[in-house]
């Protein structure tokens, strides 16, 4: 929604997978075993650092991009689930409101920020632009994993609505990239066919 709004705001075009992909980067850090989750890739000093170039080559349109990835810290993790190292390198603190993942305020937070996701979609119509079949949908597999994980692990202890929400945008991000990948078939098998 932040990404959305500054594009508006600024006047620039947005590609709504990228953004997507961006709102769920800094969690790369789960997969990858040698960072500390919410440590590194968590760090406003890093994002700034490297998106400096871009704001330099690409100006306000990096914005809504670098807003995509701060959104991530400032409205997720500082919230919820023990805080981030957003000063790393300067500081190697851990700064957040340490909500619980599995209270009740989390849950009232989760699911507002997602119905207010959905209803954003719907009122830009950004989600009818999202299933124009486009090779960046394929960015949304990140993301769509990201929520698979998200759900999985939180089957135990969130709300049905919440888990009901995550499968929402399971649905959506899989019937886009779904369709891209029809979109890529028949093309190729088009190609293949006039030779």
């Amino acid at each position: 929604m932040l990404a959305r709004a500054s594009s508006k705001a600024l006047r620039v075009k947005i590609d709504l997978p990228l953004v997507f992909l961006l709102s769920v980067l800094p969690d790369v850090d789960i997969i990858l075993p040698f960072l500390t989750h919410r440590g590194i890739t968590h760090s406003f000093i890093v994002m700034t650092v490297v998106f400096v170039p871009l704001f330099f080559y690409y100006r306000k349109k990096a914005a809504p991009y670098y807003l995509a990835l701060a959104q991530h810290v400032l409205i997720g993790d500082i919230l919820v689930g023990g805080g981030v190292e957003i000063l790393w390198p300067l500081a190697r603190k851990f700064y957040g409101l340490d909500i619980s993942l599995n209270s009740q305020t989390n849950m009232i937070l989760e699911s507002s920020l997602f119905i207010l996701a959905i209803l954003f979609l719907i009122l830009t119509k950004d989600i009818l632009r999202m299933f124009t079949p486009d090779k960046t949908n394929f960015l949304l597999i990140l993301p769509e994993g990201a929520l698979l994980g998200s759900a999985i692990m939180a089957w135990h202890y969130s709300s049905f609505e919440l888990l009901f929400l995550h499968f929402i945008f399971l649905v959506i991000f899989g019937l886009v990239i779904l369709g891209s990948l029809k979109d890529f078939v028949l093309k190729h098998v088009k190609f293949v066919n006039s030779e």
